[in-house]
C-alpha cells in the first residue's frame, strides 16, 4: 500500500464530488460535471499478495470465475464496509479515474450512507474516504440525498415518504424540515433478492447457479405482482452431482420466490408509516410513496405496495441515480443544504 506517501505528498486534487458507495455499484457525482461514474462495487485481489487486480465493471465479470489465487470480492456489504482495506482501494480507483488534474490538494468528499448506520460504521466510511485522498469528507443520509434528487421540497413542513431499495439496504424515511421524522434501515434489498432466487432454483431444482445469474433473472422476468404475460426464461447452472443442467423458469416462479425479502420490505414501509406524526400522514395520503433505487424497477413492486398500504406509489425518473443526484446537488450547495449533513463522528481519543 502506497497511500501514506501520496497523503504526504498532498494525495489527491482540489474537487469536489458527492459518492453514492452502494453495496452492488458506486456512483461519483463530481461538482460542476454531474454524475462521471457507474462501477460495480467490487474488486478482484490476488490472494498471495493482497494486491488489487481489478476494480469495478471488470472485477464483476470475474466473480465466480476466478482461478485459483485470485478472488474477485464485495467490499460492502449491507450498505456499509465489510472490508476496509478493500473498499480504500476500490475509492481510490473511481477517484483516480473520475479526477484527471494535478495532484496538489485532495478533493472534498461527501458520501451517501444508510440512515440506520451506526457510530462505528460512519467513522469506518469517513477514514476509508480519507484514506484514499480525501482531504475532507462530509455524510448525508441515503434517503434524504434520494429526495434531493428527486426535487421534493424538504425544507417545507410538508410531509415526504421516500423508500429506497438499494443492493444492501432498504431506506425508508418520512422526511420534513430538512430532517428525518420517522425511518426504518433494514438489510434487506438487492442481495436478499438475489440470494432468495438462488435458494429457491436450488431448493425446487437441484439447480446451483451464481450471484450474477441470479440478478440476470431478477432484471430479465423478475416480478412481484401478477402480470399480464407470463415470461420464461432458460437457466443454467451444475446439478448437485456438479453436472451442467440446463431448466425453464418462468416469471411466476421468480415471483414465488422474491415473495418473502418484498413482504419484509413491505412490513418496514408499515412501521415506518405507523411512526409517522398524524400531520404528516395526511401529507402522504395526498403526496404518495415515492420509490427509488434499484430495486424500484422489479416489476410490479409500486402496485404490491400500494395494495398492502392504500397509498398511491410513484417511481421515480432515473430511481437508480437520485442518490448520487442529491448528494451532488446539495454538494453544489452546501450553505443551502448545511442541516441535511449528518453530525461528523468524534475520532478516538478526542
Amino acid at each position: 500500500m502506497k497511500r501514506w506517501l501520496l497523503k504526504l505528498i498532498g494525495g489527491f486534487w482540489g474537487s469536489e464530488v458527492a459518492v453514492d458507495l452502494g453495496t452492488a455499484q458506486t456512483l461519483i457525482y463530481v461538482k460542476g460535471e454531474g454524475i462521471v461514474l457507474r462501477e460495480p462495487s467490487v474488486v478482484a485481489v490476488d490472494e498471495r499478495t493482497g494486491e488489487p487486480l481489478a476494480v469495478g465493471a471488470e472485477a464483476k465479470e470475474m466473480l465466480g470465475k476466478t482461478p485459483r489465487g485470485i478472488i474477485a470480492k464485495r467490499p460492502m456489504k449491507d450498505g456499509v464496509i465489510a472490508d476496509f482495506e478493500l473498499t480504500q482501494e476500490m475509492l481510490y480507483e473511481f477517484l483516480r479515474r473520475v479526477l484527471k488534474k494535478s495532484l496538489i490538494v485532495r478533493p472534498k468528499v461527501l458520501v451517501a450512507v444508510p440512515s440506520g448506520i451506526t457510530e462505528v460504521e460512519k467513522r469506518a466510511v469517513v477514514d476509508s474516504a480519507e484514506s484514499a485522498g480525501a482531504r475532507e469528507v462530509l455524510l448525508v443520509a441515503e434517503p434524504v440525498a434520494a429526495a434531493v434528487g428527486i426535487g421534493l421540497p424538504i425544507d417545507k413542513p410538508t410531509g415526504n415518504m421516500i423508500v429506497d431499495i438499494g443492493g444492501g439496504t432498504t431506506e425508508i424515511a418520512v422526511i420534513a424540515l430538512s430532517g428525518i421524522v420517522a425511518n426504518t434501515s433494514i438489510r434487506i434489498a438487492g442481495d436478499e433478492m438475489d440470494e432468495a432466487i438462488v435458494n429457491y432454483i436450488k431448493k425446487k431444482y437441484g439447480l446451483i447457479i451464481g450471484e450474477q445469474t441470479a440478478e440476470r433473472i431478477k432484471i430479465e422476468i423478475g416480478n412481484v405482482f401478477p402480470q399480464a404475460e407470463e415470461r420464461k426464461m432458460e437457466i443454467r447452472g451444475i446439478d448437485l452431482a456438479g453436472r451442467p443442467k440446463t431448466i425453464e423458469l418462468s416469471s411466476s416462479e421468480v415471483r414465488e420466490a422474491l415473495r418473502e425479502p418484498v413482504l419484509q420490505i413491505i412490513e418496514a414501509v408499515k412501521k415506518a408509516l405507523e411512526r409517522t406524526p398524524p400531520e404528516l400522514a395526511s401529507d402522504i395520503i395526498d403526496r404518495g410513496i415515492y420509490l427509488s433505487g434499484g430495486g424500484a424497477l422489479l416489476r410490479g413492486l409500486d402496485a404490491m405496495i400500494m395494495e398492502e398500504t392504500n397509498l398511491p406509489v410513484k417511481v421515480v425518473d432515473n430511481p437508480q441515480e437520485c442518490v448520487a443526484l442529491g448528494a451532488g446537488r446539495i454538494l453544489e450547495d452546501l450553505e443551502t443544504y448545511h442541516k441535511v449533513l449528518l453530525k461528523p463522528t468524534p475520532r478516538r481519543g478526542k
